[in-house]
């Protein structure tokens, strides 16, 4: 047997009477039913169908305990989960054996909070017996659901670092690949790294798995910017990305940035960079990108394709769903790509973009 779902009417928060005798469930009912508690009445014969329903609390007269009903209750008990433990309240009367039965509930109820009342008691005692059992109750659920919840973050936790490393080593082997020395290898793998760690901490700082790509160009340029580099022009409409997609724009925009500055636009005094979004007319579930420089050194196209071309090939291929247009012209470099918005954002911000919303 197993405890109900918590979500279900009356589930781990209804009192559950065993009296069968004289007319004493009927008045614990109705007593009960007075202060807006649920409460249902059941003998030993469907005692296990409304174990099964999940009660909250029993409530019990010493007359009731027979050695089966004791059985059924105590198999109930060892089937809950682990932050479960049931509140049985026990009527004794002044001739009953009391200390007996407390001996033999405890060893046959291990797993219950038990609290034992002699009769006669007022109805003030009884009742808020029953509600403090019920507080208790409530408390236990807390606890559950604190630990679902524990359970839940490691193992997005432990999915994020897995990712996060898959990335990491991702990224070493291709800057390995192409480092000259190591000088060049540390320096280019710890660009990478802070420009992936930027966007990750400010999803995070947001509380959220979104970011704009607006803040994904703030992130990755302002480094650049401190640092004197500060002809890099931004333009776009508002456009909120997944995490993944923003941390992947980022890895682009960065590998953009550190190539301008050692060999395009912004590795002189007259160059500039315009790094522009919109959403097509045409194609309204459409994001389109640029990346522009100008007023740098005559570019020539490589020999062969570097780290950050191959990178920047395969992640926007990959973000957008086609191939993006990396132009080494004389004037400058360009990079464009474009795709389905619902490739890098969640469902409810492509769908502003739908006709008529």
């Amino acid at each position: 047997m197993s405890e109900a779902d918590p979500e279900e009417p009356g589930a781990l928060d209804q009192v559950l009477i065993l009296a069968p005798y004289r007319r004493d469930a009927e008045y614990l009912v109705r007593l009960l039913s007075e202060h807006d508690i649920a409460v249902a009445a059941c003998t030993a014969t469907d005692l296990a169908a409304h174990l099964a329903a999940g009660p909250g609390v029993i409530v019990t007269t010493h007359e009731a305990l027979t050695p089966g009903l004791i059985a059924i209750i105590g198999e109930h008990l060892r089937a809950q989960p682990p932050w479960s433990e049931m509140p049985i309240v026990v009527l004794l009367d002044r001739a009953s054996p009391n200390a007996r039965i407390r001996a033999a509930l405890e060893e046959a109820w291990s797993r219950s909070r038990q609290l034992f009342y002699q009769r006669p008691l007022t109805p003030v005692e009884l009742v808020s017996g029953v509600q403090s059992a019920l507080l208790a109750r409530l408390r236990q659920l807390n606890v559950r659901d604190h630990i679902d919840r524990e359970v839940e973050l490691r193992r997005e936790l432990n999915h994020r670092v897995k990712n996060i490393l898959a990335s990491v080593s991702s990224i070493f082997e291709m800057t390995r690949r192409g480092a000259q020395d190591i000088d060049a290898l540390a320096e280019d793998f710890g660009g990478r790294l802070q420009a992936l760690s930027r966007v990750h901490s400010a999803v995070f700082q947001a509380e959220g798995e979104s970011i704009s790509i607006a803040e994904v160009a703030a992130l990755t340029f302002d480094p650049y910017r401190q640092m004197g580099v500060s002809r890099i022009v931004v333009q776009g409409p508002p456009v909120t990305l997944t995490r993944a997609a923003g941390t992947t724009l980022a890895l682009c925009l960065h590998e953009l940035t550190t190539n301008a500055i050692k060999y395009g636009a912004l590795s002189v005094a007259d160059g500039r960079v315009t790094f522009r979004w919109e959403i097509l007319a045409d194609l309204r579930q459409h994001l389109s990108m640029e990346w522009r420089e100008e007023g740098g050194p005559t570019v020539v196209k490589p020999s062969h394709a570097g780290y950050g071309t191959r990178y920047l090939r395969s992640a926007l291929a990959s973000l957008f769903g086609g191939k993006p247009d990396i132009s080494f012209a004389a004037d400058g470099l360009r990079c464009t790509v474009q795709g389905p918005l619902s490739r890098l954002a969640e469902d409810s911000e492509a769908d502003r973009y739908l006709p008529g919303a």
